[in-house]
């Protein structure tokens, strides 16, 4: 998911500030910051855009897309952990799966969306995990349910329904698969949080990655093949992509705060929204589409910044 592991990124060691400030000036690594979290929204929107590309010359399931991406952020950290000569240190297993399983619950429902509806509605809905993470923080941490949260959880889920009913159809069965990513991205999250209390971030990846690969292998291992030619061009652009996009997030989370990396990735929201018709040949959003994308990026902010005045008081 694309989206799902920023918090992955946001915590150094003082070793590792120190020396980023020790490289940089406080302006060009601000800037350096801003441009990689925004290229991360990037990579991750082409890498769904990709998807919808390959469905006009290729049958390529969104499991094995998600497998595809799984299997080469495997290979990339396994690399970087050889190159290091620094093996995964794991100490709760119970949060590394919970971690794990969530995320490649999320990353295949995500993938799924995209398949079945639009590269925007796909986005814009895996985009709506803060609000959902919002909810679960209520259920363990009752100092959190303020009335501002409550205000911009309604504001948000207004905002999907919007999404998922346009023009106040019936709502499209597909599209809760968006919903689901936005669900599993959540939790995935959730157990991130306390697994960082006791994992590296290439611990939480390694495992994150490789049972990423054996759980989308052992349910959907007729969906997996030897591709051709073209078949392995798709799959491993829209890997590419997404990994990309997710190691640019680590690098810029290292220079912005955890609110700047939050606004800056929802505009994935408005990305898809204006550039569905262009690039992935989406049809535009109406009106109620609009609003309700508006509101969900809304909402994704003032929890941010509320979350970030919490964090410093």
């Amino acid at each position: 998911m694309n989206c799902n592991n920023f918090l992955d990124n946001n915590r150094l060691t003082g070793s590792q500030s120190r020396d980023a400030a020790k490289r940089l000036s406080p302006r060009m690594a601000g800037m350096l910051g801003y441009l990689c979290v925004f290229a991360s929204a990037v990579f991750f929107y082409f890498a769904t855009a990709v998807i919808r590309w390959a469905a006009a010359e290729v049958s390529i399931d969104a499991s094995y897309f998600s497998f595809f991406r799984f299997l080469l952020g495997f290979m990339i950290i396994c690399g970087i952990m050889a190159v290091r000569k620094q093996g995964p240190v794991p100490r709760k297993y119970s949060l590394l799966i919970g971690r794990a399983v969530y995320n490649c619950i999320a990353v295949y429902c995500f993938y799924k969306a995209v398949e079945l509806t639009s590269v925007a509605e796909g986005n814009i809905l895996n985009m709506t995990y803060p609000i959902f993470l919002s909810v679960l923080s209520w259920v363990f941490l009752k100092e959190q349910r303020d009335i501002l949260a409550i205000a911009m959880v309604g504001i948000a889920f207004a905002g999907i329904w919007l999404i998922l009913s346009p023009g106040l159809a019936d709502p499209s069965f597909n599209s809760l698969w968006g919903l689901a990513s936005g669900i599993t991205a959540a939790f995935a999250i959730l157990y991130l949080n306390m697994s960082r209390q006791y994992h590296d971030s290439e611990t939480v990846l390694f495992y994150m990655f490789g049972l990423g690969c054996m759980v989308m292998y052992a349910v959907f291992y007729e969906k997996i093949f030897v591709p051709n030619g073209r078949e392995f061009y798709y799959l491993m652009i829209c890997s590419l992509f997404g990994t990309a996009g997710q190691y640019l997030l680590t690098l810029g989370f290292k220079y912005v705060t955890a609110v700047e990396g939050s606004i800056i990735s929802s505009s994935r929201i408005l990305m898809a929204a204006v550039l569905g018709p262009w690039v992935a040949m989406d049809p535009p959003l109406n009106m109620s589409g609009w609003i309700g994308a508006l509101m969900i990026f809304l909402a994704n902010i003032v929890l941010a910044v509320r979350k970030s005045k919490e964090n410093s008081s």
